[in-house]
């Protein structure tokens, strides 16, 4: 059985599927590996490397295709690869199954099995397969880095001959995987960290790390049982709306992070509030690609409103595309390694497995 991964498009796609150091690990397992030429070379990784780990290297992304029982992405495929695809192929990737619901249909209704890894379920047994956990880690701790060069003063507290300079105050507004390592980053190089999210489980997470868990009177906990953030009733955002407008007269950088899986990112960060914020403030929307989190947000760029720059970027792990592909890679090998029957050499779609019934697109 061979798996296989072609180019993705490194303008938009920097990220890679698979990385010389899986390569024995795929082996062991009975498969082989075929990737195309120079494959990674614009992270620096030769095709020699991965020649020497035991891989293919062919010239073309249709042969992949044509030659692969499994095709392992980044993303999914580009129109025209898709309709190479074959019947009982198998197609990995980060899919965005709400986003690409009409090309899934499509390619299913040709046998074609494919397995979308954002939709992996919150279980132990699936932590190490975890891209969102893996990736969100790293877009947290750039996120922060980010924002902290473009804010024109210095970040902790410094005392001179000259005088103090006060610490900066950060507000991360979500704090799941990424705003908890964007409290950790902040905190890590002196900011002041306030963090405020739904999820009421999320206060000791945020106080274990040193930051100030900001709470809406009376609020319930907005959790699903897959450990993601519900939407939000009327009447709690008018009272977050209420808390955060107070608390963004004294910040000077707001991170945002807050999503709900398949659906449009809620606005909060409003007009009225970014009236409100010192001119030199900087906001980086880390949910830029879903609508963003503040009322100005725009995709790839930087827009200025009172002399607060908003931020907000289609793929900030372009930005770290070796460590982040490095996850990746590990993540994706265990969960093919979860779909395929060694002693079968073969891939089983048990659907009485969680991670394998949550995943597969049907």
């Amino acid at each position: 059985m061979i798996v296989g991964s072609i180019s993705e498009n490194i303008n938009l796609e920097k990220r890679v599927a698979i990385t010389p150091d899986v390569i024995k690990k795929y082996k062991s397992l009975g498969l082989e590996v075929n990737l195309t030429k120079d494959y990674a070379l614009h992270l620096g990784i030769t095709d020699h490397e991965y020649e020497t780990q035991g891989a293919n290297i062919f010239n073309s992304n249709e042969e992949i295709i044509s030659n692969s029982n499994a095709i392992l992405q980044m993303n999914i495929l580009d129109d025209n690869y898709l309709d190479k695809l074959k019947k009982d192929q198998i197609l990995i990737g980060v899919l965005n199954s709400f986003s690409n619901e009409k090309k899934l249909k499509n390619i299913i209704s040709k046998n074609i099995n494919c397995f979308s890894l954002e939709l992996l379920p919150r279980i132990t047994r699936a932590q190490s397969m975890d891209i969102l956990s893996s990736q969100a880690n790293l877009a947290g701790y750039k996120a922060v880095i980010d924002s902290f060069a473009y804010f024109q003063k210095a970040i902790p507290m410094m005392m001179t001959a000259a005088g103090t300079i006060s610490a900066a105050k950060v507000l991360i507004v979500g704090a799941g995987v990424a705003g908890l390592q964007a409290i950790a980053t902040a905190k890590r190089m002196g900011a002041i960290v306030f963090a405020t999210d739904v999820r009421l489980a999320s206060k000791e997470q945020v106080e274990s790390l040193g930051g100030k868990f900001l709470t809406v009177e009376g609020s319930e906990n907005l959790e699903t049982e897959g450990g993601y953030a519900k939407e939000t009733t009327e009447d709690f955002k008018k009272k977050q709306n209420e808390l955060l407008k107070e608390t963004l007269k004294k910040i000077d950088i707001v991170v945002c992070t807050a999503l709900i899986p398949g659906k449009k990112a809620p606005i909060i960060i409003t007009k009225e509030m970014i009236d409100c914020m010192p001119s030199g403030s900087v906001i980086y929307d880390l949910a830029a690609s879903q609508g963003g989190n503040s009322e100005f947000t725009k995709v790839d760029q930087i827009i200025e409103k009172n002399g607060v720059k908003i931020m907000g970027e289609r793929n900030i792990l372009n930005k770290l595309p070796v460590s982040a592909s490095n996850l990746y890679a590990k993540n994706m090998f265990n969960f093919v390694q979860n779909l395929f029957d060694k002693e079968k050499n073969n891939f089983e779609f048990n659907l009485e497995d969680e991670i394998i019934e949550k995943t597969m697109i049907k």
